[in-house]
């Protein structure tokens, strides 16, 4: 099992950046492929990042691709999203996942991932 821990949201004005830290526990994080979403108030959850056990492999979402980094280091346990560049639009709470699958067909997918964090707010003022 593994349990999820997110941290560094925050307030931060538009053209801004935040990284975003997801710290794991248990010896088997480097098992897992990691994934970071978002869920913005009425919305459902939408797929931002995903990376591969070694963090040879990313991945992005169509709205923060060439503005968002997902990176991994997998000696401390902890997964980052380097965030730039932020918008109005990206104001959401921001959820890391584990996955233990290896295909990246259905990576886009909630039900793919079988960690999650608590999650960390993400606010973008205009």
């Amino acid at each position: 099992q593994v349990q999820l821990v997110e941290s560094g949201g925050g307030l931060v004005q538009a053209g801004g950046s935040l990284r975003l830290s997801c710290a794991a526990s248990g010896r088997t994080f480097s098992t897992y492929a990691m994934g970071w979403f978002r869920q913005a108030p009425g919305e459902e959850r939408e797929f931002v990042a995903r990376i591969n056990r070694s963090g040879g492999s990313t991945y992005y979402g169509d709205s923060v691709k060439d503005r968002f980094t997902i990176s991994r280091d997998n000696a401390k346990n902890t997964v980052y999203l380097q965030m730039n560049s932020l918008k109005p639009e990206d104001t959401a709470v921001y959820y890391c996942a584990a996955d233990s699958g290896f295909t990246t067909q259905l990576m886009k997918l909630i039900r793919t991932y079988e960690y999650w964090g608590q999650g960390t707010q993400v606010t973008v003022s205009s």
